[in-house]
Formats: C-alpha cells, structure tokens, sequence
C-alpha cells in the first residue's frame, strides 16, 4: 500500500473517527523492532496485536523487492506518513491527538504542526512522563478531546505495549505508534539525506550524528535485523494474505 493510500484510509473524509469505538491499531517495523520481535517476547505478542504494521525501515522495503514477488508497494517512514496524514487531515477534518516526548518536543511539535497546516486540528497533547496508574485518567482526557487519531510516541517497546493494554478505554479511529517523528518534526533531530534514506542507510546517520544515544542500539539490533531479512523474508501463502488484509 502506497503512503498515500495509508493516508486516505487513516484521515480521508470515509476514514474511523472517534465515535465509531475502540480504535484500530497501527504499528512502525524497523530494524530495530524486527530485531526487537526476537528476545522481547511481550513486544512481539504486542506486534502481533496490531491491525497494519507498516514499513518504518528501508531495508524491509528492498528486501522485499530482492527476495519476494510481492514486494512492499514503499517504504512509510513514520515521520513521512505524518506529514501525509496531517495533510488529507486537514481537509478531512480528522483531529490529532499527540501523546508522548518532552513538554517542550510536544510543544514545538503542536507549533509547527500548525504553521504547515493551519486547518488541521489538533484536539489535544500532552508528554510521554507519566506512571502506568496515570493511563486510565489518560484515556479519559483523550477521549474527552474527541480525537480522532492519536499519535503515540514513547518509543519501542512501551509505544505497543500502552496501545495494546490501553486500546479498550480509547474512543478513536487509529491509535498510531511514532518513535521520536515529534522530535523531527519539531527540529532538534535531523533527517538524514535522501540518498542515505533511498539506499536503506539513515540508521548509519542517526547513529553518527546521536552517537551517545544510538550507537549501542544500532549496533547491536542492525545485524540481527540484516540476518533476520535474509533468512525470514518470504512470499505470504494466499490464505495469509486475506488473513492479513482481513484484520
């Protein structure tokens, strides 16, 4: 499914809304979570959960196109499929809700999210620093706000994991994992350029340029997840395939 085919049926003017129930879920793969989906039990019961899980990551992309005979349509960086939703959002009328960052990312990232799109609303926010007794008020302010999709960005694997377990108290239509895209999209993280993007290599410049807080992570997942693409990419069988589309 193309980035624009995803906008349409998360924020088109025929997409869920806060009054059609408990929301449906939408979770980022990147290497990192491929990686992740093989000593985290409890994330990947939660990836699992999810009713689309879309390509964050280049390599999936080129892996399914080297490996498969139905390779993914294109990569939807989060950060990307943000920008996309805000903006068929805006003339839709669906409303954002933004949970997750610092005060200060969360905010910035409202600012600016207004300036690029002045008739996109955006319901309410607030940052990621709270307790798991919080959730439940949480929930309720979210619903209060009448959001119709919420944006959630505590990073793997309690992204999922608040999605999952709080998914029965939420009035949306999608519920949305985003990583850091706040911080991007406010501008103290910088996108790497689009060749390094195209060739599946901006893992190799977010780690350069945050070293102190990516190295280690990058180091250790990027070849597990290289490994995993190589000896796990297949063709779904055809009944997987409507079980997936299905979902």
């Amino acid at each position: 499914m193309s980035r624009q085919a995803l906008a349409g049926m998360m924020a088109g003017a025929s997409s869920a809304t806060a009054a059609d129930g408990p929301p449906r879920l939408a979770f980022d793969l990147n290497g990192q979570g491929l990686a992740m989906s093989v000593w985290n039990g409890d994330y990947r019961s939660n990836l699992l959960m999810a009713d689309l899980v879309h390509a964050d990551g280049q390599p999936l992309v080129i892996a399914s196109r080297i490996l498969t005979g139905t390779p993914i349509a294109e990569r939807s960086a989060t950060t990307d499929m943000f920008h996309d939703l805000a903006a068929v959002a805006q003339q839709s009328g669906r409303s954002f809700y933004l949970l997750g960052g610092t005060e200060e990312v969360n905010r910035d990232c409202a600012r600016k999210l207004q300036d690029l799109y002045p008739a996109l609303r955006i319901a309410g926010r607030r940052d990621g620093f709270f307790s798991r007794a919080e959730e439940p008020a949480i929930c309720a302010e979210i619903n209060a706000s009448g959001a119709d999709i919420i944006w959630v960005g505590l990073g793997k694997p309690n992204e999922q994991a608040f999605c999952v377990r709080n998914r029965p108290l939420l009035r949306a239509g999608w519920v949305i994992t985003c990583g850091g895209c706040f911080n991007f999209v406010a501008g103290t993280y910088r996108r790497a350029p689009q060749w390094m993007q195209d060739a599946g290599l901006e893992w190799i410049f977010r780690m350069v340029t945050r070293p102190r807080q990516l190295a280690w992570r990058y180091l250790t997942t990027s070849p597990l997840a290289f490994l995993l693409l190589l000896l796990r990419t297949h063709e779904c069988s055809p009944t997987a395939q409507r079980q997936t589309h299905a979902r």
